[in-house]
């Protein structure tokens, strides 16, 4: 009997424990699947530095919200290539948005502590420090609830643009995808939509204002503009010859 027990216990040492097993199968499946997503959002991120990006979370979001409160479906969107948006609308852009643009590897330090200190001390409404870099990595993969998880992957992809598509791509898609008015969605639309005009001819205030109401542009009208989106309308224009736009 004693021989017995002593086998038994010799087969239960050999047997692996629950901990084991699951290092044998579960890990082996998470380091597949996080390779498989990364991979994956490679390939995404890479594919749309050639192709146009079709629509948007932010479009067919704000597309529904229509429909629930009562308004037709709208998505009023065209794309344009980089050399046939107006010079203005560059500059204006990066002045308006992100100063340095064309210098930082798409995060701005400076901006990101100014907004948190701002937003401790309660003055106003929150206010964010991102990059066109990052607003348009969040608006081509992403969707635009705040959360850490959110915020986490735009780093991420916005890290992934910066390296693959460069400052030229990401302010060409930048200015075809932000929301820039009720269902008007990139520099074409607006254009047409606030001055009926080609995006190629808009004027420097034009630009201006267009890209003053982007903070909140369901709101703010470029085309009837209040006092307080003239007033960032004329500093953008003030500031607008000291940016250099990508080439």
């Amino acid at each position: 009997m004693a021989i017995k027990r002593s086998k038994t216990r010799r087969k239960r040492r050999r047997s692996p424990s629950l901990r084991q097993q699951l290092k044998s199968k579960v890990l082996p499946l998470l380091i597949k699947t996080v390779l498989f997503c990364f991979l994956g959002s490679l390939v995404w991120v890479i594919a749309l530095r050639f192709i146009t990006p079709p629509i948007t979370y932010l479009m067919l979001k704000r597309g529904f919200e229509r429909q629930a409160s009562g308004k037709e479906w709208k998505i009023d969107k065209k794309w344009v290539d980089y050399a046939d948006i107006s010079d203005n609308l560059k500059r204006a852009a990066i002045a308006g948005e992100d100063a340095h643009f064309l210098t930082h590897r798409g995060f701005d330090r400076n901006a990101i502590v100014s907004a948190f200190q701002r937003n401790r001390a309660g003055d106003g409404p929150l206010r964010g420090g991102s990059t066109i870099s990052q607003q348009t990595a969040k608006n081509v993969f992403l969707w635009p609830a705040r959360s850490w998880i959110r915020k986490g992957l735009e780093s991420y992809f916005t890290v992934l643009i910066e390296i693959f598509w460069g400052k030229k791509r990401i302010l060409e898609v930048y200015l075809n995808v932000i929301e820039m008015g009720q269902g008007v969605y990139g520099a074409a639309a607006a254009s047409t939509y606030y001055f009926k005009k080609d995006v190629k001819g808009l004027t420097r205030k034009e630009s201006a204002l267009i890209i003053a109401i982007l903070p909140n542009p369901r709101s703010w009208d470029a085309k009837r503009p209040s006092a307080f989106v003239n007033r960032r309308a004329n500093n953008i224009v003030r500031y607008l010859n000291y940016y250099e736009i990508p080439d």
